[in-house]
Order: structure tokens, then C-alpha cells, then sequence
């Protein structure tokens, strides 16, 4: 029909800035080449993690699969020039745009720093809700310099304790952050937007990474009260059994949050990595249960784990197993997995699992993973907000996989270059995230070095 004829036609295109237009004299497809880029859609969105920028040291090697090739479709460079419909995207209806937009579009939403894994995903619904938010974060700018400042402080006081600590208490264990700062600021958004949407409790489980940091920089444990454990100075009354106890120790505290106070805890948590994963679902199902929140959505747990322990632990695919069942649901879990991208001290993740991503034990129950890249904290903090709307939404587990290294091994005490030469010949070259995006803001004009 004429109208048909009009849509099609370039000169009656408009598009939004971030995802851009096409040239009025571009050439047109044939539908041989109109389904191709349909096809190459569709294989971005569901396999563009494999290709993603995902690793801080750059250390992976990542091949494009052959699927993914322009050439394997049909296309090639003369067609980089040629308008292609493209469906609904980020949002809008009708989009077109060039092969060449298109290809620097699907790059940036689904093999950039961020990594969507939900192919395995049954339910069409959970991925067209997945896709559409993805496409819409990942082509805006939602961050003002405020935000952006909050994040760097949040970095900087992450390493300011790491930093601290490994000057003053030379070679005692603390199981550091250092490598994988960016946690600190995903877990300060999560709170305050969790807060925002309604959450009232969160209860978190974690092991020894970066537990520490967690204590001072989240739930606001005084400083003094570490030093002194990290000198040998205890309360009797309160603390029994050896030494090690300061990541072994629970706390608890009350947060302010723009929908309230927020009462997040941290469980105690034994040297048997993931065991505390059971405990905090138990403590949230009583809790949900006095408090009548059938659904879940006022009271969160919060699980994190390390890579290995992850792929590793039967305790982890048991708790998982019993995440939709009628007696022990909690309405959906938020796990956060620090991928150090080793365990303990192997020297090729390829020798501890028979999975392409530590997290893939999740894909039983259908669980959407999102990798992303440490050394991105904004795109970080923009994964855990997707990650908190998708349970908010399908009262379902969502995976957070933050892809990051260990700066000083596995727990300070050690020689890390001793099993992973390579690996730590790059990490003494590399600045650390706070570093990375204090020279990013700069650049943007956000901030001047005195700042």
C-alpha cells in the first residue's frame, strides 16, 4: 500500500540520538538481507555475552563464534551502508538504522562490559523484559555528575580500608576486595534502591571476600572495633573461639534510605564457604512469615559467593533447588558472585569446572545470569538495578556475575604469582578501579585531579 511505501521510505525515518538515524541516500534491502539482519539480532541478543569485554585484565581470550559473523549470514561490508528494519528497539517501533549503526548498537548493548545470559530463559515474557530494559539502559546516559561522584567515593573508601589495613597489619589474613571494589558501590545502590522500592530487610551471607569491607563501608561497623580485633583485643563475653573470627562475625545495622530505614544483616558464617546460603534463606522465610509478606517483596536475600565455591559447592544447586518450592520460597535471591576467576589457588578456571561461566549451575532453574566487567562500576550499579527489578518483578533468583581479580592472592599471606605467574604479572601493572574511573571522570569534565 502507499502507506506502507511512505514507512519505508528514509526520509520519513526519525530516531532518538542514542541508537541515531540513516543517510537519505542509503540503499534499500532485499528480504533475503532483511531477514539476515533479523537473524543477527536475534543471535546479539541471546549469544552477544560470549563476546563480551568482561575480563579487567584482558587476560581471556574471547573468539567470535562463527554464527555471529556478518559473512556466515549473508552480509558483508558492502551492505554496512544499506537501511535495515529492525523491529522494536530500546522501547521504540518502527526503528531503522544502517548495518554500521546497527553492528555498533548490538556491540555496545550485548558485547560491551555487560553480558546478558537468559537465552535459557522459557518464559518469553522474562526476555522480552530483560531485552527491553537492557536496550533502553545501555542507550541512555542515566547518570548525572553526582551520581557519578557518589560512585567514586565509594570506590575510594573501599580501597582507603583495603589500602590501610595492608600497611598497617603486614601479612595477616584479610581475604581482600582489592580487585573487585566496584562490590562496595553495587551493594550501597542496592540498599538505597531497594529502600526506594519498598524493601524493608535485607539479609545478606557471604564468605570471607571482602567481608571486612563490607562490615565498615555498608553497614557502618566502627573502624576502632576492627583494629582492635585485627590486634588480638576482644570482648570475652561476646566472642569465643580462635583468632580468625573478624570474617567470620555477623553484624547488623539499620540504613537510611530514601523509602526509609532499611535493617540489613550480615550472617555469621563459619570457614565452610557456602553453608550460610541455606541460613539466610531460612532467616528470611521466618522473617517474611512474621511480617505476613507472602510475595517476598518487603524482605530480600542477598547471597554472595565466590566463583569457584559457586561452580563447586553441592550446597549451592541444593539451596537453589528450593528456591520456587511452596515451603521454602523466599520470593526470589539475589546472587552476587565476586568472580575472582580463580579458586584458591588453580591456575586455569578451565581445571576446576566443566562450565563455560562459573555461574551456570543457575541456569537449572532458569535464573538470568548478567556477567559484567569490574572495572566498570557504572555499568555495575546499572546491572544490580536491573538485577533488583527483575525480582521485584518475577519473584524469581537473578545472578549478578562481577568478572574481577585478587590483588594480593588469596589471602594476603600467600605468593600469588607462584600458581598464576601470568595472571599476576598483569595485575602488578594494572591501576586499580578507582584509578581506571577517577581518569574516566576527568576526561568527561566531571571532576579536576585536586577534586
Amino acid at each position: 500500500s502507499d502507506g506502507r511505501r511512505e514507512r519505508c521510505s528514509p526520509r520519513s525515518i526519525t530516531r532518538s540520538p542514542p541508537i541515531g538515524g540513516i543517510q537519505s541516500g542509503a540503499a534499500q534491502p532485499s528480504v533475503e538481507k532483511q531477514a539476515a539482519v533479523s537473524r543477527l539480532i536475534q543471535i546479539y541478543s541471546l549469544r552477544g555475552h560470549q563476546i563480551a569485554d568482561l575480563d579487567p585484565l584482558g587476560l581471556e581470550k574471547r573468539p567470535m563464534p562463527a554464527v555471529m559473523r556478518l559473512d556466515q549470514m549473508g552480509l558483508g561490508d558492502a551492505d554496512l551502508d544499506t537501511a535495515f528494519y529492525v523491529g522494536n528497539f530500546a522501547g521504540q517501533t518502527d526503528v531503522r538504522m544502517t548495518l554500521r549503526e546497527l553492528m555498533g548498537v548490538l556491540k555496545r548493548v550485548y558485547a560491551g562490559t555487560v553480558g546478558a545470559d537468559y537465552a535459557h530463559l522459557s518464559r518469553g515474557r522474562e526476555r522480552r523484559w530483560i531485552r527491553e530494559r537492557l536496550e533502553r539502559g545501555m542507550l541512555s546516559d542515566p547518570w548525572s555528575d553526582d551520581d557519578r561522584r557518589h560512585i567514586l567515593r565509594q570506590l575510594t573508601a573501599a580501597e582507603g580500608i583495603e589500602r590501610y589495613l595492608h600497611t598497617r597489619y603486614v601479612g595477616q589474613k584479610r581475604f581482600s576486595l582489592e580487585g573487585g571494589d566496584s562490590l562496595v558501590p553495587l551493594l550501597d545502590d542496592l540498599i538505597q534502591q531497594g529502600g526506594a522500592g519498598g524493601i524493608q530487610e535485607i539479609v545478606l551471607g557471604m564468605a570471607h571476600r571482602g567481608r571486612i569491607n563490607v562490615l565498615v563501608n555498608i553497614l557502618g561497623k566502627a573502624p576502632q572495633a576492627l583494629f582492635s580485633e585485627f590486634e588480638g583485643v576482644y570482648d570475652p563475653a561476646r566472642v569465643k573461639g580462635s583468632g580468625d573470627v573478624k570474617y567470620h562475625m555477623g553484624f547488623s545495622s539499620d540504613i537510611r534510605t530514601p523509602g526509609g530505614n532499611v535493617h540489613v544483616v550480615l550472617a555469621f558464617n563459619p570457614s565452610h564457604l557456602e553453608i550460610v546460603n541455606p541460613v539466610v534463606e531460612g532467616s528470611v522465610r521466618a522473617r517474611q512469615e512474621r511480617r505476613g509478606d507472602v510475595d517476598g517483596t518487603a524482605i530480600l536475600p542477598v547471597l554472595l559467593h565466590g566463583d569457584a565455591a559457586f561452580a563447586g559447592q553441592g550446597v549451592v544447586a541444593e539451596t537453589l533447588q528450593l528456591s520456587q518450592t511452596r515451603g521454602f520460597r523466599t520470593g526470589g535471591t539475589l546472587h552476587i558472585v565476586c568472580n575472582n576467576q580463580v579458586g584458591f589457588t588453580i591456575s586455569d578456571p578451565r581445571d576446576a569446572r566443566s562450565t563455560a561461566y562459573c555461574s551456570d549451575i543457575a541456569r537449572m532453574i532458569e535464573a538470568p545470569v548478567f556477567h559484567v566487567n569490574g572495572d566498570d562500576p557504572e555499568a555495575v550499579v546499572f546491572v544490580t538495578r536491573l538485577a533488583l527489578d527483575y525480582r521485584q518483578t518475577f519473584h524469581k533468583d537473578v545472578v549478578i556475575d562481577l568478572v574481577c581479580y585478587r590483588r594480593h592472592g588469596h589471602n594476603e599471606a600467600d605468593e600469588p604469582g607462584a600458581t598464576q605467574p601470568l595472571m599476576y604479572q598483569a595485575i602488578r601493572k594494572h591501576p586499580t578501579t578507582r584509578q581506571i574511573y577517577a581518569r574516566k571522570l576527568m576526561e568527561r569534565g566531571v571532576l579536576d585531579a585536586p577534586e
